[in-house]
């Protein structure tokens, strides 16, 4: 007969603590240069195969209009944008609530008296309550984005509409800041300079960032995310 000696299973409490800190460790995904597709260079196609033409001057391969501009309408063509971004937001809110109940209960009689222990009423019940709460909160944000980005041509949709997606790195010092934008431009917009504001890319998506160790002192420390994390219950 083997006897067994029974495994108690770790504390509910201990296991919540290392739940919470390891996702209180989590970090940020890492960003580098081409690690979202979204914002990669585009190619153009490959060219055709050159066809027999008997000795044309005309070539379909490399064929251009004569009275076409150099402004971005071809999968793979190069747009600048031109970043022109400034938003202001401000958010106040105040609340206030307030609440007052009581209940009062008469205790039964016995023959006609009330019970009572020293001329006391002992079954009498009297209950009072009162809850107040306060609450205020402000928000606000600025933000300004001014310079210039060059993009490629991604995809062109049915009704001539424009898919952009680039991105723009630029180290400095220790760490490195990037810019990244996507979206859909109409050719009306496009300017005679091939370029285009970001104001008028509808769907943008841009991303503002660096990395490196000022990026790094930016950023709260485990503890400090583990604190703030909805996992912290206080």
């Amino acid at each position: 007969m083997t006897f067994r000696t029974p495994v108690r299973p770790p504390h509910a409490l201990a296991l919540l603590v290392i739940a919470a800190l390891l996702g209180g460790c989590a970090s940020a995904p890492i960003v580098h240069k081409g690690s979202d597709e979204r914002f990669e260079t585009t190619a153009p196609p490959q060219p055709k195969a050159p066809e027999h033409n008997h000795g044309a001057i005309y070539q379909t391969v490399s064929a251009q209009g004569l009275f076409e501009d150099f402004k971005a309408r071809r999968v793979g063509d190069v747009l600048t944008v031109v970043l022109a971004e400034r938003t202001n937001a401000r958010k106040s809110a105040n609340a206030a609530s307030s609440k007052d109940s009581s209940v009062r209960m008469v205790g039964p009689t016995v023959f006609g008296r009330p019970v009572t222990h020293n001329g006391t009423p002992i079954l009498d019940t009297n209950v009072s309550a009162s809850r107040d709460f306060e609450g205020q909160g402000d928000a606000a944000q600025s933000n300004l984005l001014e310079g210039s980005i060059a993009v490629t041509v991604s995809e062109v949709q049915a009704n001539g509409n424009l898919v952009v997606q680039g991105e723009k790195w630029m180290r400095i010092n220790q760490g490195e800041e990037y810019i990244r934008i996507r979206g859909i431009v109409r050719p009306v917009d496009i300017r005679t300079d091939n370029t285009v504001l970001s104001t008028q890319i509808a769907d943008a998506q841009l991303a503002y960032g660096g990395t490196g160790h000022l990026a790094q002192s930016n950023s709260p420390g485990w503890a400090s995310r583990f604190f703030n994390s909805p996992l912290w219950p206080f």
